[in-house]
């Protein structure tokens, strides 16, 4: 049920005009922290996603690395992200997989956005910028953990 809902509130939140952003951000619940990403994706029908990035939480600032696989893609890309950290209440809640409730929604071109939650209903709302050449046809799981 909690997935569901969730999978709702994000096709309202990348939907254009439903809500203003104020509103669409208080649907992902209380925002807790800040991330930048860089992340490279490596792709031939299975593919690969690795990287790092900076949380910033209650003032101090954590490194950590991002890995993952993707199915049902080809090319390669760079991708550079920032985003909010929503309902991250304890540090150690900010590691696991998270994955796109509603897949990406693309801004136009280069450019895209997603949210992401974990099992510990941590949620990262994140716009992107991608170099390079893909092509990918379903959603991915990205591990993040703290270093």
């Amino acid at each position: 049920m909690r997935l569901a809902s969730f999978v709702a509130v994000s096709g309202l939140v990348v939907a254009a005009g439903v809500l203003s952003p104020a509103r669409a951000d208080d649907a992902l619940g209380d925002a807790t922290g800040k991330i930048t990403i860089t992340v490279k994706s490596a792709d031939l029908g299975l593919g690969y996603t690795w990287g790092g990035g900076k949380l910033t939480y209650k003032n101090h600032t954590h490194s950590f690395k991002i890995s993952g696989g993707t199915i049902a893609a080809v090319g390669f890309s760079t991708i550079k992200g920032t985003g909010t950290v929503y309902n991250l209440h304890a540090l150690k809640d900010f590691n696991g997989t998270y994955i796109a409730a509603h897949g990406e929604a693309t801004l136009g071109m280069g450019l895209g956005g997603a949210v992401l939650e974990n099992k510990n209903g941590v949620r990262i709302k994140i716009e992107t910028i991608s170099e390079g050449a893909r092509l990918a046809g379903s959603a991915q799981g990205l591990t993040l953990k703290l270093k």
